[in-house]
């Protein structure tokens, strides 16, 4: 399953970066937003890259970028061959991939706590990752999907018709009694 997980993740995680970037140019265009290079500036103290002020780093924002959501979206492809899959998962991926931006760039002194964001970047970012975590999940989901049900998918369709307040399932008799 690792292996499978593994390249599929970063299949997942790569299509999820592809469509949150097509929609982040698209809010770009209508909204006039600059760019952001946190991702280059992140990458840069994480690896120790020399800094230099008012320099943007193309290649290094993209870098970040798609190598931060290929890495993360390996998590996502293991939630799906673990039978985590649908729009509940998706939703709860989202907040890894909020939680994963937050700890680089908080740890490395680039970004600052999410409640001190002006509300209207906060409901950006919000948006742009959800994207992200949405489409990646629907790629994992699929690619899991032929590999059959996942242990949890197996489980959950064991106990279809069982009411939840039935109890535990019975206990089988011991022999010659």
């Amino acid at each position: 399953m690792m292996n499978r997980a593994l390249w599929q993740g970063f299949l997942a995680g790569a299509a999820g970066v592809a469509v949150m970037t097509l929609g982040e140019k698209a809010e770009q265009r209508l909204t006039g937003r600059p760019s952001s290079y946190v991702p280059a500036r992140t990458l840069e103290r994480v690896a120790g890259m020399p800094e230099r002020p008012g320099r943007r780093p193309l290649s290094v924002n993209w870098a970040m970028h798609y190598g931060q959501g290929a890495l993360l979206g390996v998590l996502r492809s293991v939630m799906a061959h673990a039978g985590l899959r649908g729009p509940w998962s998706s939703a709860k991926f989202t907040v890894i991939r909020l939680t994963s931006d937050q700890i680089l760039e908080n740890a490395t002194g680039v970004g600052a706590p999410p409640q001190s964001w002006p509300r209207g970047e906060l409901v950006v970012d919000l948006l742009h990752k959800t994207v992200y975590a949405f489409a990646t999940g629907a790629v994992a989901d699929a690619l899991a999907a032929r590999s059959g049900p996942g242990p949890g998918q197996r489980h959950a369709a064991r106990q279809q018709g069982r009411h939840a307040d039935a109890g535990p399932l019975p206990r089988r008799e011991a022999y010659g009694r």
